[in-house]
């Protein structure tokens, strides 16, 4: 249980679509309800449904947000792609950078760098994801890894007051595994003492659903959550904010 004010963050990844608007109706309302208690939502759906979920959203405190942007924060000749500004223009208020799954397809430190940059130009807050891969954790890599993230994906970036740190080890995404309770916390504890001045915001991310929430929720060094294929689900959302605070 908890009394802090935390933060739900929904990856929708690549799903939704207009008829999916219907189902954030349960949502809405729960958000205007004193059982939200210290709970901040924010959706993150792929850019074709970020236009709509504002507007959907108008009357209400949910957040919105994109799932990647381009480095550039100017026009230019990227097909297929989409900057920061343009995320803005449309409705946005966060992104994510540097996921593991972006990561995979390439995504450099360097890379995710020049986007956290861009992003906090555009005047947009940015859940920058870290983790480490199972090999790299049996190899006792975590820390070696996470530090090497932080420093190169935040280098040059003295104003870090607009970033949260997303704590998603690459094993659990989508496995329905989640980190000792011990490790979790320790691991978290040493991503914030990569900060000598105000501590940033640091969520967890990886198989969050409404049966381990009761777990995660006793660490009290996490600040929210990242959530992925729960998120999707209007019931399983609202039960993982209910049950962190029951």
């Amino acid at each position: 249980m908890t009394n802090k004010y935390m933060y739900f963050i929904a990856n929708w990844k690549m799903y939704g679509n207009l008829s999916s608007l219907k189902t954030l109706d349960k949502v809405i309302k729960f958000s205007k309800s004193k059982e939200i208690k210290g709970g901040r939502l924010i959706y993150c759906p792929p850019n074709t449904l970020i236009s709509s979920f504002s507007k959907k959203f108008k009357n209400c405190q949910i957040g919105i947000g994109g799932q990647n942007c381009h480095e550039s924060d100017v026009y230019g000749a990227h097909t297929g792609f989409v900057n920061s500004q343009m995320l803005k223009n449309i409705g946005a208020h966060f992104v994510i950078i540097g996921h593991s799954e972006n990561r995979v397809k390439g995504e450099s430190d360097k890379l995710i760098n020049l986007k956290i940059k861009s992003a906090l130009d555009a005047k947009l807050k940015v859940i920058f994801c870290i983790g480490e891969t199972l090999n790299e954790k049996k190899k006792k890599k975590t820390h070696s890894i996470l530090s090497r993230q932080i420093k190169i994906g935040l280098k040059n970036i003295k104003y870090k007051s607009n970033i949260f740190l997303a704590y998603e080890p690459v094993w659990a995404i989508g496995s329905g595994l989640i980190p000792k309770h011990q490790d979790l916390f320790k691991t978290v504890k040493y991503i914030k003492s990569k900060f000598k001045d105000k501590l940033p915001k640091v969520l967890y991310g990886g198989s969050v659903n409404p049966k381990n929430i009761t777990i995660l929720r006793e660490i009290n060094n996490i600040d929210g959550f990242l959530i992925g294929g729960a998120s999707q689900n209007a019931k399983k959302f609202i039960d993982i904010v209910k049950k962190t605070y029951s």
